[in-house]
């Protein structure tokens, strides 16, 4: 059986345009899903961070409202609970991208904050990529691919068809007022093809090795994606 990164955020927070810290991390859908679809096909998970902090969950995605309710969202904590390899993730800087068969990365708007300007998972995007491997990306993750720079300064993602969440979920989610920047905008500028999908609707782009979610919706048909890629 294969092993599968996942790199995730190491931040508890955003900051927004006005300096304010939102408090997020990752959201547990767009772990949890992947998670329970790669585990129940034998794969072994290794999570790694910047710095090796343990990942925070945004509170706002163990709420009921988006996880269709009180049995939703109790079954969701459940499972984040019982994922053991969250509690013990290694340092970004250590990973040996030799050591896995696929790469993944959930989202939340904890990537925005740190992950879009670490250089150390910007070469692992870009390694990752080059290298054939199966990655995947979703949500408010696709803020890393900003950090995959060439030597020529260009973005190694720069051509590529991506799905992202988009800036008409960012305003409807109430925050693309308040950002700095918004993600489908700054992937765009760095000539990334952002395949824009309906509001909130699992909504998945393949090209080549990568494939992208649009949403906390998109992580459970994502997996099954990177599943095949992976046979």
């Amino acid at each position: 059986m294969s092993k599968i990164l996942f790199v995730m955020t190491g931040v508890d927070h955003w900051t927004l345009a006005d300096g304010t810290k939102h408090p997020t991390g990752f959201w547990a859908e767009e772990a949890v899903a992947p998670y329970e679809a790669f585990k129940a096909a034998g794969h072994e998970i290794v999570v790694a961070t910047p710095g090796g902090v343990v990942p925070t969950v945004d509170k706002g995605s163990l709420a009921p409202e988006v996880n269709g309710g009180q049995e939703g969202s109790d079954k969701i904590a459940a499972a984040l609970a019982s994922m053991a390899e969250i509690q013990t993730p290694i340092r970004l800087e250590d990973v040996n991208l030799d050591d896995y068969e696929a790469v993944f990365y959930p989202g939340g708007h904890g990537p925005m904050e740190d992950l879009a300007v670490n250089a150390t998972s910007g070469k692992i995007l870009t390694d990752t990529l080059a290298s054939g491997k199966p990655l995947g990306v979703v949500c408010h993750a696709p803020a890393a691919l900003l950090a995959a720079t060439k030597a020529d300064g260009s973005n190694a993602f720069a051509g590529y068809q991506v799905a992202a969440f988009t800036n008409a979920e960012e305003t409807q989610a109430g925050f693309a007022d308040k950002a700095k920047w918004l993600l489908q905008t700054r992937l765009e500028e760095a000539g990334v093809d952002v395949q824009v999908g309906e509001p909130w609707a699992p909504h998945v782009v393949i090209d080549r090795n990568l494939v992208t979610g649009q949403n906390p919706a998109s992580s459970g048909p994502l997996a099954a994606e990177l599943l095949k890629k992976l046979g």
